[in-house]
């Protein structure tokens, strides 16, 4: 849309009742202008259901309108009715010569929640029946809805009051979770499930940048699954964070050294390079989640793109990517090649034109369980690479093709499995092809499902597929035959466990199988688990639900174990890989989220999963918050992560913005583990797989100053005791770093004293020369 003068929200020709701001053929703002009879030009922000609309006025009251063109009249918030007799209407004429207010009351103010302050913005939070209204003067009014939606306005209440700072708002309605932007360039999370309570804060401080830099926040956009946020600032810059906090793009280039993977800003770079320089004044995100458009306070004349590469979260009805770490964009395929942990790469693979073309945009990608084949899914048909020999492999038949609307993505050995959505009857079915052919000639089986599924995974040849409100169905594949080419193979699944759990808790927004990482004795007999199928079945899985609880439940009683929460992303580790050199095998699984990176394990016992101190967690990871954690490599017992990195060009006028995967090793988290539960034999074998992976060495360094922090002088009093005072020695400097000078002295003089008493003049001439040297030049 291209005016001569720039776009400003509310603000239209008085010919226009309503604007539309399209990019790219998408709906991106819808504005509302009614001008009343005497005169004056109210700017209403809007909010809206099925049936309702609400608009917020200038004087702080809201204005009811149906979507068939009846006027519900203006009312106040945080009010209660009085008796009709005392009534008097707020009537209104509005522009098409109706009167309104004809069928609402006006309603006696609250003082605790009256205000004459204008409503700047409304957001309504379906999920938890809650309005949010913010004012001009910065008070954000958090107001209880009818369940039965916006149309029963006399049970609009105001709940709560929020702070004075606010100047904007967005819910994010899956998460629900409010964030809410501040005048000091902050902001808030708050969490509106269940009471109002703050998460966490997000800002530019760390990076040094405060509000007299950025200005206040201008806006906030939650992307379209809620699973990150974009954030501009008035005065300066945009940035983009993850619901746990952790900075995935900025605008803005860092000018602290508060974190080594952050975008650091270049001496011989001018500022005037950065985009957004000005302010950010309208951001809003596309269909998809891929681009971010925005528009700077110095030039709304222009819009500038902003692209997005998206990760295999793990979640609904898409497989785990759990050897290959893969992100993709619209149109792409980015696959992290981890030959060399010390230099990841990422590889972007283009889509065939005449796939992408015809499918745009891709929205389902899945890794195989060995890491050769992706498969990739757009609105239509399948498509999948052979990352050994670099090759695509496409439905030969268009039609059959276009057949298929694909809703999610596993991989069940060489067999992909589809979930297609029939238009035609409103039905889910799964689909299951041999990756060497996909025809519907090779289709080794059709399963029609219950219903929409709203969760899958699978492991080994067992499938859990989940439907609302929670029910389970699991099933077990059984192949006939030999996958090849040359010839066809039997496929047939039975359902060997169905589960309907009563919960008032919302629908997991990913489950994963949890193997038994201890097998029972009878297990060891092959015959007994070739004739018990039940044996090898997993009777346990972890579930992770939109407001990030992550919980444990039992699959045959149905028993539900909380574990944490504010979790984003997990990992189950165990029991995902036959290979001896898996280095992870001891781990459970891995969380993330505002915590940082956690490892879980089990404990010793015969059930572990049934013991109360079974879930032991490792202490927090230093975990970069500007590296974004994709997956698990666990032949070399490291994270990969990716984080932004910016590259300039003399020929453009912006950088470029580049996604670059890291590497963080957890190596020392299983050492420790192992070490301390007196394993020893086994963090020997594990050191010894480890012993040529890039990283072992900072492991040790790393494992060593963990043990030091907590009981350096214990070790030191050892060594000591049992008169290795070589050994002893080493200990003086770490004592002097970590628990001071004074202490460091001590014992350094009372292991001179031994020395010379043992007659260790060697060594004893050591410590005069170097160890207390150092510490008399310190002091």
């Amino acid at each position: 849309m291209a005016t001569g003068d720039p776009l400003e929200a509310g603000s239209y020709p008085y010919s226009q009742r309503v604007v539309y701001l399209n990019l790219a053929g998408r709906l991106c703002w819808l504005f509302l202008r009614i001008t009343w009879s005497f005169g004056v030009l109210l700017r209403s922000n809007i909010v809206r259901d099925s049936k309702t609309m609400l608009l917020g006025l200038s004087d702080g009251c809201l204005y009811s309108i149906s979507w068939k063109g009846e006027f519900g009249g203006a009312f106040s918030i945080g009010s209660q009715g009085s008796d009709s007799n005392s009534d008097s209407l707020l009537s209104y004429s509005v522009g098409n010569g109706l009167v309104s207010g004809v069928a609402s009351a006006t309603l006696a103010s609250d003082d605790k929640f009256s205000t004459k302050a204008a409503i700047i913005q409304l957001e309504l939070c379906t999920l938890s029946k809650l309005l949010f209204v913010l004012n001009s003067d910065g008070q954000l009014l958090v107001c209880s809805v009818n369940k039965k939606g916006l149309k029963y306005t006399e049970s609009i209440k105001a709940e709560q009051k929020l702070d004075g700072d606010a100047v904007c708002a967005s819910v994010a309605s899956e998460q629900q979770i409010l964030a809410v932007g501040t005048r000091k360039g902050t902001v808030d999370l708050y969490d509106v499930s269940q009471s109002i309570s703050l998460l966490r804060t997000v800002s530019l401080h760390d990076w040094g940048y405060s509000a007299d830099y950025t200005g206040p926040v201008s806006n906030i956009a939650w992307t379209p699954d809620n699973s990150a946020f974009a954030v501009g600032w008035k005065s300066r810059g945009l940035a983009v964070w993850s619901v746990s906090g952790c900075r995935l793009m900025s605008t803005v280039r860092q000018i602290g050294l508060s974190s080594t993977s952050s975008p650091k800003i270049n001496p011989n770079q001018d500022c005037k390079y950065e985009p957004l320089m000005s302010g950010t004044s309208a951001i809003q995100w596309d269909e998809y989640g891929y681009r971010l458009f925005a528009t700077e306070e110095a030039s709304c004349d222009r819009v500038l793109a902003f692209s997005f590469g998206r990760c295999c979260l793990n979640r609904g009805v898409s497989g785990k990517t759990y050897v290959r770490q893969v992100m993709y964009g619209e149109d792409r395929l980015l696959m992290v090649q981890a030959e060399d942990t010390d230099d990841l790469k990422l590889l972007h693979l283009k889509l065939p034109v005449s796939y992408i073309t015809q499918n745009w945009p891709v929205q389902h990608v899945a890794a195989s369980e060995d890491g050769q084949y992706l498969a990739a899914a757009g609105l239509h048909g399948l498509i999948l690479y052979d990352v050994r020999f670099k090759k695509w492999r496409v439905f030969g038949d268009v039609s059959q093709e276009q057949q298929i609307h694909c809703k999610g993505l596993l991989w069940l050995g060489k067999i992909v499995v589809i979930c297609n959505y029939i238009e035609t009857s409103d039905t889910y079915e799964l689909l299951f092809y041999p990756r060497y052919h996909l025809d519907r000639s090779s289709l080794l089986c059709r399963k029609v499902l219950l219903g929409k599924p709203m969760v899958m995974d699978v492991y080994q040849d067992y499938i859990l597929v989940s439907y609302l409100p929670f029910i389970i169905h699991v099933y077990h594949v059984k192949i006939y035959g030999e996958l090849t080419p040359s010839s066809k193979a039997d496929l047939q699944l039975s359902t060997v466990r169905e589960l309907s759990i009563m919960t008032a808790k919302s629908h997991p927004a990913a489950m994963r199988f949890v193997p038994d990482q201890h097998p029972r004795e009878r297990d060891l007999d092959n015959e007994s688990v070739s004739s018990d199928l039940s044996d090898r079945e997993p009777s346990r899985c972890l579930i992770l639900r939109g407001n990030g609880e992550l919980s444990l439940l039992d699959l045959v009683d149905g028993r539900e174990r909380e574990l944490t929460d504010s979790v984003e992303l997990f990992w189950v580790t165990c029991g995902q890989s036959e290979e001896k050199t898996n280095l992870v095998e001891e781990v459970s699984w891995l969380d993330y989220g505002h915590r940082g990176m956690q490892v879980w394990y089990p404990s010793q016992g015969d059930d572990p999963f049934m013991q109360e101190d079974f879930l032991q967690l490792d202490p927090e990871l230093e975990f970069d918050r500007e590296v974004y954690p994709l997956g698990l490599l666990p032949n070399v017992g490291v994270v990969v992560g990716v984080s932004q990195r910016m590259s300039f060009s003399a020929s453009a006028e912006f950088p470029s913005f580049e996604p670059t995967p890291q590497a963080q090793t957890i190596l020392h988290c299983l050492l420790r583990h192992l070490l301390q539960r007196d394993k020893n034999e086994e963090a020997l074998l594990l050191a010894q797989l480890s012993a040529e992976k890039p990283h072992f060495s900072h492991c040790l360094e790393w494992l060593l100053f963990t043990v030091f922090d907590a009981e350096i002088s214990r070790l030191f009093e050892d060594c000591f005791q049992r008169r290795w005072y070589r050994t002893a020695a080493c200990y003086i400097l770490v004592i002097a770093k970590l628990e001071g000078p004074a202490v460091s002295q001590y014992c350094a003089l009372r292991l001179l004293q031994a020395t010379l008493d043992e007659s260790l003049y060697d060594l004893a001439g050591e410590l005069v020369c170097e160890v207390l040297a150092e510490i008399w030049k310190r002091n």
